[in-house]
C-alpha cells in the first residue's frame, strides 16, 4: 500500500480518531490507566501491605512471564494480531491483579496474588510490545522524543493520581495495609481503559498524516486470523527467520544489558527505600512523587532527544552522557542514604513526611530515582526507534525490551524476595547501569546520522536487510 494513501473513510471522527498522534495519546492514557495504576500500587511498597513477601513473589511471576512469551512469540504474533488484539489480550489482567490484592486483604490468600502476577505477566507482553510498537512507529525521528515524552507524562500521570488517591485514603490509617476501597478504585479505573483499546488502530488504518511504512491489513475475524496462523506455515518459518536475524544484530546486542536492566531499580527502590524507611501514608505520597519525576523527566529526556539541528548520531550521544551523568550523581547519593540506613542497623526507619529535616533528604532521593527510571526507558525507546522505520522489525526489537526488562525485574525482585541486604540491592542496581551504559556504547556511536538511513529493516519475505 502507498505511504500516502489515507484508507480512512471521510468524516471529521474518522480523522481525529485515526491520526497519528491520536493514537500516540489514546496509546498513553491506556497506559494511565493499566499499567499506570499498577505502578501506583506497586509503588507503595509491598503493594501496599506490611508484609512485602507476597507481593515480591508476586512480582516475580509477573516479570518472569512477560519475559518467558515477549522475546520471540509476542513480538513475531503482532505482525498477525495487530496492536488492537493485543492491547485486548493483554489489558485486563491488570485489573485482575489488583482484584485478587482485594481478595487477599479479605481471606489472605497469597497463592491466588501469584496466580494473578503470573498471568499478568503474560498479558503485559503483548500490552508492551503494542505499546511500545504504536509509540516509536507512529512518530518520526524528528518527533519521537516528543512521543515518548508524551507517552511518559500521560502514562505516569495515572500512576501520581492512584498515589495520591492511596495517600488521601490512608492518611489516617493505622493498619499498614491500605483500604479495601483502594484496591476498588484500581480495578474500575482498569477496566475503563482496557475497553478504549478497542480504539486503537494498526498502521494500515493510519490518516494521511502518516508518513511511515503500513502494515498489511490484519484480518478482520478470529477464524481469518487463526487460518492465517494455522495454513501459511511458510509465512511462519520466514517469520521466524526474520524475528532471530533482528534479536542477533549486533546493533541491537549491545543494547540487551541496558533493556535487561530497565526494571531491576524497581525492587530496591520501592521495598527497601520507600517500603523500609517510611511510614504507610508517607510512602503513598513518596509514590506520588516518584511518578512526578518521571512525568518531568521523561518530558526533558524526549525533547533532549528531539533537538532541533542535531544529527540523530549526535543525539544519541547527548541522551547517553545524561544518563551516564546523572546516574553517577544519583546513585552517589542513594549510596550516602544506604550507608545511613546500614548504620542505623538496617531496621525499617518509618519516616512521616512530618518529619521535616530528617525526611527531605531521603524524599529528594526518592525523587530522583524516579527521574532517573524515566531517563532510563525513554532513552531505551528512542534508540529502539532510531533503529528501523519498520512496525515489524519494532515489534521484533520492542518485544525483546519488553522480555528482557522484565527478566532483570524478576532476579531483582527474587532476590528482594530471599531478604538480601539492602546494600547488595544498591550495589548491583549502580554496578549494572553504569556497566550496561559501557556496552552500548558501540550502538550509539554507529547511529545513523541521517532521518532517512537506518540500521536494521525487514525486507519482502521476511529477509533481513542491514542499511549503513
Amino acid at each position: 500500500m502507498d505511504a500516502t494513501a489515507s484508507p480512512v473513510k471521510p468524516g471529521l471522527l474518522n480523522r481525529v480518531a485515526h491520526d497519528p498522534w491520536f493514537q500516540i495519546a489514546l496509546i498513553s492514557f491506556i497506559s494511565f490507566c493499566n499499567p499506570g495504576m499498577y505502578n501506583a500500587l506497586t509503588g507503595m511498597g509491598g503493594s501496599g501491605q506490611v508484609d512485602g513477601t507476597v507481593a515480591a513473589n508476586s512480582n516475580v511471576a509477573t516479570h518472569a512471564c512477560t519475559a518467558g512469551v515477549a522475546l520471540i512469540f509476542v513480538g513475531a504474533l503482532y505482525k498477525y494480531i495487530g496492536p488492537r488484539l493485543s492491547l485486548l489480550l493483554g489489558g485486563w489482567t491488570y485489573a485482575l491483579y489488583a482484584g485478587s490484592l482485594l481478595n487477599f486483604n479479605r481471606t489472605g490468600n497469597g497463592a491466588f496474588v501469584i496466580a494473578a502476577g503470573a498471568l499478568l505477566g503474560i498479558g503485559a507482553a503483548f500490552f508492551w510490545v503494542a505499546q511500545g510498537t504504536i509509540m516509536v512507529t507512529y512518530s518520526t525521528d524528528r518527533t519521537r522524543g516528543r512521543a515518548i515524552g508524551l507517552f511518559w507524562v500521560t502514562f505516569n500521570l495515572g500512576a501520581t493520581i492512584g498515589s495520591l488517591i492511596s495517600f488521601r485514603l490512608n492518611y489516617t490509617s493505622q493498619s499498614g495495609t491500605v483500604t479495601d476501597s483502594t484496591y476498588v478504585a484500581y480495578v474500575v479505573v482498569m477496566l475503563f481503559g482496557w475497553a478504549l483499546s478497542a480504539l486503537v488502530c494498526s498502521t494500515d488504518r493510519l490518516s494521511a498524516r502518516y508518513t511511515g511504512e503500513r502494515e498489511p491489513a490484519q484480518p478482520g475475524s478470529f477464524s481469518q486470523r487463526r487460518g492465517l496462523l494455522g495454513n501459511n506455515w511458510s509465512g511462519l518459518r520466514a517469520t521466524a527467520v526474520q524475528t532471530l536475524r533482528i534479536i542477533t544484530d549486533w546493533r541491537i546486542a549491545c543494547l540487551y544489558p541496558m533493556f535487561y536492566n530497565a526494571n531491576v531499580f524497581y525492587s530496591y527502590q520501592q521495598n527497601v527505600v520507600n517500603g523500609g524507611s517510611f511510614d504507610l501514608r508517607t510512602r503513598a505520597l513518596n509514590g506520588a512523587l516518584y511518578w512526578i519525576a518521571q512525568m518531568v523527566g521523561g518530558l526533558l529526556m524526549g525533547l533532549t532527544l528531539d533537538l532541533q539541528h542535531v544529527d540523530r548520531r549526535h543525539r544519541a550521544v547527548i541522551g547517553w552522557t545524561v544518563l551516564f551523568v546523572t546516574g553517577m550523581a544519583i546513585w552517589g547519593g542513594g549510596y550516602a542514604f544506604q550507608k545511613q540506613i546500614d548504620h542505623d542497623g538496617g531496621s525499617p526507619l518509618k519516616l512521616d513526611f512530618k518529619d521535616g529535616s530528617r525526611y527531605l533528604g531521603p524524599m529528594f532521593l526518592y525523587f530522583f530515582y524516579g527521574a532517573y527510571d524515566s531517563f532510563w526507558q525513554a532513552y531505551c525507546y528512542w534508540i529502539i526507534g532510531a533503529q528501523s522505520h519498520s512496525p515489524t522489525v519494532n515489534a521484533v526489537v520492542v518485544g525483546a525490551y519488553s522480555a528482557l526488562k522484565p527478566a532483570g525485574g524478576a532476579m531483582a525482585w527474587r532476590i528482594n524476595a530471599e531478604k538480601v541486604s539492602g546494600m547488595t540491592q544498591f550495589a548491583m542496581n549502580w554496578g549494572l547501569s553504569i556497566g550496561s551504559l559501557l556496552v552500548a556504547i558501540p550502538t550509539v556511536w554507529t547511529l545513523p546520522r541521517g532521518e532517512e538511513e537506518e540500521n536494521v529493516g525487514a525486507g519482502d519475505a521476511g529477509t533481513l536487510q542491514l542499511r549503513l
